[in-house]
Formats: structure tokens, sequence, C-alpha cells
């Protein structure tokens, strides 16, 4: 059964621009946050094999360094031609140095060897994970992804693979649309557009409503 989230709680991320969608998202429910980052945390070692696994590595974390309730995205960009990769490696293809611009040549280099050269040839999905864990152990999941096309990177906005990535419906890449535009939710109910948002969606249903 699902439980309300109230009060306070730990946005279990390091990466700036996940937390500040997650900060847009969490704002019109009045839940106050802070992230692992700000806290200096260590980051967990994220051996799980699917985004699920990771979310919650990294939220069960969180919840039992500070005793709050937790929350923790895995997420990743899985092209078909691939097969689904970088998937949960996504920020790993980018390394240390979180070069995305090198990682999204990288996704292109492959895909043109694996035959990517026509728009049915070049499917992928964004996928994101959220998992909210209580310091007592209760722990829920919510599971969000768009499908879309692969192309040549256009737009500025946004991070991580979201220049590359159109939108199945849509003439911009995220990397071209307003954080609005790529996250926000309809205030009348309909599906949100990001996978993040989408994730959320099923979240604030289930434990902000």
């Amino acid at each position: 059964m699902s439980r309300r989230l109230e009060g306070r709680l730990v946005v279990a991320t390091h990466n700036a621009g996940k937390l500040r969608e997650m900060r847009e998202l969490l704002a019109p429910y009045g839940i106050g946050c802070v992230s692992a980052g700000e806290l200096n945390l260590p980051e967990p070692e994220e051996t799980g094999l699917t985004f699920e696994e990771n979310a919650l590595i990294k939220a069960r974390a969180a919840a039992i360094a500070t005793k709050l309730p937790a929350f923790a995205d895995d997420s990743g960009l899985c092209v078909e031609a691939l097969g689904g990769d970088p998937g949960i490696y996504s920020a790993r293809w980018a390394g240390e140095s979180k070069d995305f611009a090198g990682a999204m040549a990288e996704v292109e280099r492959k895909l043109v060897a694996a035959g990517g050269t026509t728009d049915a040839k070049r499917r992928g999905s964004f996928v994101s994970v959220l998992a909210l864990v209580w310091p007592d152990g209760h722990e829920e999941i919510f599971r969000g992804e768009v499908h879309g096309q692969i192309v040549l990177p256009r737009g500025t906005a946004g991070f991580g693979y979201d220049p590359l990535f159109l939108p199945d419906g849509h003439s911009r890449t995220f990397g071209e649309m307003t954080s609005e535009e790529k996250h926000g939710i309809p205030a009348d109910g309909s599906t949100a557009l990001s996978h993040r948002a989408r994730a959320f969606q099923l979240l604030a249903k289930a434990c902000l409503a």
C-alpha cells in the first residue's frame, strides 16, 4: 500500500541537472528537500543490473544516513539498435569528466556502425525509475518511459543526452525545450512528456495526492 510523503526529504543525487528538475517537480507540493551532494554524503557504488536496483541502492543509502525519507532517480538512454545501450551505464559512458558531448558522439558512432541510417533503425527511449525509501524500510518504485528518435545533437538546454533525443510527436529535441516544456505535468492530468516527469506523475498520484 502506498504511503503519503510529507515534510522534508533527501534527493539522493550529486547531479545538479537532476536535482534542479526534481526540485521543480516537488515544488507545487510544498515538499522541502536537500540533496545528497549538499549533505556531502558519499555516492554509493551502483552495482545493480537494472534501473530499479540502482535507484533503490541510492535511496536506501541516503535514507539510512539521514534518517529521512529519500528519493532517488536512476535513468538513462536506451538505443534499440545498440541492444539497449548505454542504458544503466549512460552516465558512465560520459566518464568521470561528465563529457556528454563525447558520449553522444560515441552513441552516433556505434549507431552508424550498427546500420542506424534510417529512422526505423534510430529508435530509442529515455527511462527513469524513481525509488522512494523511508527510514523504516518502506519502499516504493515508479517507472516512466518516453520513446523517440536518436538524432544529431541539437540545442543546449537540459543536460546529459537531451540534445540527441527527439520525442515522438515533437519537432524539437529535449535539448531545445525549456524545462517546463520537457517535464511540466499538464494541469489537466494528461501524461507528462519526459521520462522523469512521467515517473514523478505516478509517484505524485500515489504519495502526494
